[in-house]
């Protein structure tokens, strides 16, 4: 049995090391500009979520979701957070086809993370993903009132949704075409 345990470990330590000397040796691709394999994306996505999990206090948003910290929230991001996760006109910025991993297209896609994770992530970034840690830039308040617009984005009041479309020329819910009625149909 020790003779197995043995070679057990002396297997594992041979790859980890030689996955260590490949990688050392220039063999694994850094591209930002092409696909990474889909293992590479799902070890990555894996291994943040668990350093989150673990890292990040799990604290109160004290900033209540009222009329003006949402619009404040929607300007900070506009001004911040915009370049690289698109703007309040869903459309993906330039600079966000040019990450890997590529960030998420925040208004389109909103986080479904809690809020504490949300701004756990802002205020410290993410290593090897391109962002940043806002906690040198934006105060704390600054960036919980981040994470109230964007955690709230789905159900924002009346007067911030008028403020939303007013100030960006489009509202906060994709525009919708209205169905056919049959009187608009060709019957033939």
């Amino acid at each position: 049995m020790g003779k197995f345990l043995l070679g057990v470990i002396v297997t594992l330590l041979v790859l980890i090391l030689g996955g260590l000397g490949l990688a050392l040796l220039g063999f694994f691709p850094t591209a930002a500009n092409v696909e990474p394999p889909h293992w590479e994306y799902r070890l990555a996505m894996s291994t943040a979520d668990a350093s989150m999990e673990r890292h990040a206090p799990r604290i109160t948003n004290p900033i209540m979701p009222n009329d003006d910290n949402l619009i404040q929230g929607m300007k900070l991001y506009t001004m911040n957070c915009a370049l690289c996760h698109g703007g309040l006109d869903r459309k993906p910025t330039a600079l966000s086809t040019s990450f890997y991993p590529p960030p998420p297209n925040l208004v389109s896609d909103p986080p479904d993370d809690p809020e504490w994770h949300i701004f756990y992530t802002v205020r410290t970034g993410v290593r090897y993903t391109g962002m940043p840690a806002w906690d040198k830039a934006l105060s704390n308040d600054d960036i919980w009132k981040i994470t109230t617009f964007l955690t709230h984005m789905d159900k924002l009041p009346p007067a911030v949704q008028e403020y939303w479309k007013t100030s960006f020329g489009i509202g906060p819910e994709p525009e919708k075409k209205e169905p056919m009625k049959d009187a608009d149909h060709d019957h033939h």
